[in-house]
């Protein structure tokens, strides 16, 4: 089973996928952040790196369905339920929110945008969806909090305009969602790193998810 998870800059994803698979012994992938030779240039110059940076995580997200396919292999003789991968964001988000969101501010040119989006359908006509998407929801005062906690020195200088801009077409991407199943969670209230029963709560949800999932035959 493919459990991806969702959401803004500082919505939680990483946090969460860790402890999910700790939880349930899966495994996990994450987003491709560290060593990523754009990133820190993006954030300091957005339309000179804009599509270099998106070519790179579309590429890296490529690349771990590749690995969920292998794995899923790898697993084919045992039950869908005891045994998952968890993906930290999907390539889906890479083209309906941060490329859209870059198109839309004039920091990527549409002749960008179109070559982009050209590479992007054709990568999705080889994709599976996931089996479950959760879709951490956070508003910009718990996005920031996350944020400054982590400490990442490049992410410091991210606009509130540009965490908004986000925040709206994650909204508008899990509204339309329409690829498999969907759980929204609103982490505003939540600290599942911190309160043991909060974390509770969301493998509670989860686990309702999957019983429903395996009772399907996914």
């Amino acid at each position: 089973m493919h459990i991806a998870i969702t959401g803004n800059i500082g919505a939680g994803k990483t946090t969460l996928a860790a402890q999910l698979a700790t939880y349930y012994g899966w495994d996990v992938l994450y987003e491709a952040v560290e060593g990523n030779p754009y990133l820190a240039d993006f954030y300091d110059d957005m339309p000179r790196w804009a599509f270099n940076l998106q070519v790179y995580f579309l590429n890296s997200r490529f690349d771990q369905v590749r690995k969920i396919r292998e794995i899923r292999k790898a697993h084919r003789h045992v039950n869908n339920y005891t045994h998952a991968v968890i993906q930290d964001r999907t390539i889906y988000e890479d083209a309906a929110i941060f490329a859209r969101n870059l198109r839309e501010s004039g920091s990527m040119t549409e002749r960008d945008y179109e070559t982009y989006q050209t590479l992007f359908e054709n990568m999705k006509s080889l994709v599976r969806p996931p089996d479950l998407m959760i879709y951490l929801r956070a508003d910009l005062p718990k996005l920031r909090a996350q944020i400054r906690k982590r400490g990442r020195l490049f992410e410091q200088s991210i606009s509130d305009e540009y965490l908004n801009s986000l925040n709206r077409l994650y909204d508008e991407f899990s509204a339309a969602y329409r690829e498999g199943p969907l759980l929204v969670l609103d982490v505003n209230e939540l600290d599942y790193a911190g309160r043991p029963d909060d974390f509770a709560e969301v493998v509670r949800q989860i686990d309702e998810r999957l019983v429903a999932l395996a009772g399907k035959g996914n």
